[in-house]
């Protein structure tokens, strides 16, 4: 009996590992950048609305460098998402309250991506929390759009630029 255990939890180990590394050569991950300017002249503890520019993806040439097509993609999830103070460079996000991250395309409705609510940050660097959602036809797209919904716990007394780095985990079928 003691033999057959052992044999089974073998088994079971070399399945489970061999499936993570089937897992492993068919994921990688795409990263996109977008700017966000939060004005100076929004008001505080009330909902504000800033869109961004068309975020352009590069995932064709992503596809294309990890032996896989658009056609091919399985499931895509949002990794993470990192907000960097990009200028003011002395700036910290005490000033911001909530945030929350949408994404849609001319084909796709809007969903949100990501957020992070009762902010009480001293630094210039803030992780959001990211949604589960699949997001296998955004990035498929050639460009999306980020809609940020952001609320100010206090007065800014000039705009805050900052930079959102979004690493998608991406698992497809290879050509």
């Amino acid at each position: 009996m003691k033999s057959k255990l052992i044999a089974l939890f073998l088994f079971l180990t070399v399945f489970v590992t061999s499936c993570d590394a089937v897992d492993d050569l068919l994921t990688f991950t795409i990263s996109n950048e977008a700017s966000i300017k939060i004005k100076s002249n929004l008001p505080i503890n009330l909902p504000s609305e800033i869109i961004t520019p068309d975020v352009t993806t590069n995932s064709s040439a992503e596809f294309s460098n990890n032996k896989t097509k658009a056609n091919l993609v399985k499931d895509v999830k949002i990794r993470s998402l990192k907000l960097m103070i990009s200028d003011p460079s002395d700036k910290t996000f005490t000033f911001l309250k909530s945030i929350h991250l949408y994404i849609s395309t001319t084909d796709a409705d809007e969903i949100e991506l990501a957020y992070q609510d009762n902010i009480n940050s001293t630094s210039n660097a803030l992780d959001l929390i990211c949604t589960d959602a699949r997001l296998d036809q955004y990035i498929k797209a050639d460009k999306y759009k980020i809609r940020t919904q952001v609320t100010l716990k206090e007065t800014l007394t000039k705009d805050v630029t900052v930079k959102a780095n979004m690493k998608f985990r991406v698992t497809a079928d290879p050509f």
